[in-house]
């Protein structure tokens, strides 16, 4: 990517991938970028579970009732924790390091798509959360705030366009800005 500005421009959801999977080196890169989110007072609290395994990708696509499933064509799942007792920003931390996963992935010419655990629900009405912890044995002192689905693009998304940015959104010195 030429610059900060046409990589965030660039980065659009991606809910279809190709059935092409990752390189090693390519996951490395990934990980390295969640590992380099900023945290508060550098605690590091979150934790990266990673998953290529095609029957836990299809088993976390059930995480929700909708709008997890494309999970289940993903190369690559990142499911995105923390331990609320090493950071009372744990939701912050873990929100910073999913989207630098997102931007990373995008840098690299890979999709990817953020799955919202955290306060949503599985088909059988239990939270998302308690779904995922079953499926990846994830020990219960750690939260799931997100799972970032990652692949081969398997569509093309136009760029943002600028013409849609919400400039009324924008206030100056005080809300409503006069």
């Amino acid at each position: 990517m030429e610059s900060f500005s046409e990589l965030i421009k660039a980065r659009r959801s991606m809910r279809k991938f190709t059935g092409e999977e990752l390189t090693q080196e390519q996951v490395v890169t990934l990980m390295k970028a969640a590992l380099m989110a900023p945290t508060s007072k550098r605690s590091n609290g979150w934790q990266f579970i990673v998953v290529d395994d095609k029957e836990k990708l299809k088993e976390l696509s059930f995480c929700k009732e909708q709008a997890s499933q494309f999970i289940a064509d993903a190369a690559l799942a990142v499911v995105v924790t923390a331990d609320p007792l090493a950071s009372d920003v744990w939701i912050e931390d873990t929100a910073i390091a999913s989207i630098y996963l997102q931007l990373q992935a995008e840098d690299m010419g890979l999709g990817s798509c953020w799955v919202q655990v955290r306060e949503r629900f599985a088909a059988s009405g239990a939270p998302s959360g308690d779904y995922v912890h079953e499926v990846l044995d994830i020990p219960l002192q750690l939260q799931v705030l997100s799972i970032i689905a990652i692949g081969h693009k398997g569509m093309e998304r136009k760029p943002f366009n600028e013409e849609h940015l919400q400039w009324g959104k924008i206030h100056l010195n005080k809300y409503g800005g006069k």
